[in-house]
């Protein structure tokens, strides 16, 4: 089921949820939790069950500035902006831990 959703998003649908943040490529949990096809909360409540498996290089919160502007943005204010926490992301490294945990 889950390598189904997964191969239902297109390569440009998943390349723009790809952003630049302090010098690492990474994707929003909310984003991932999508493709992976489970709500956000149950996706970081498994990353904290086994937070062993993601150490800081593999995922960090954002600040209160960078995701200001990030939501200012038209292409993320529309998709995200209406989040009440400030969301982790995740390198690559932290969604390929991501596929061991959901």
């Amino acid at each position: 089921m889950k390598n189904e959703i997964i191969l239902s998003q297109t390569t440009d649908s998943i390349e723009n949820k790809i952003l630049f943040i302090r010098g690492e490529y990474v994707m929003i949990d909310s984003d991932l939790a999508e493709i992976y096809g489970v709500p956000t909360g149950r996706l970081n409540e498994q990353v904290k069950r086994n937070a062993e498996r993601f150490p800081d290089d593999f995922m960090f919160k954002l600040s209160a500035k960078e995701w200001e502007n990030l939501t200012s943005q038209n292409a993320t204010s529309s998709r995200h902006g209406g989040r009440r926490k400030i969301p982790f992301v995740f390198t690559e490294q932290g969604v390929a831990g991501l596929s061991g945990v959901l």
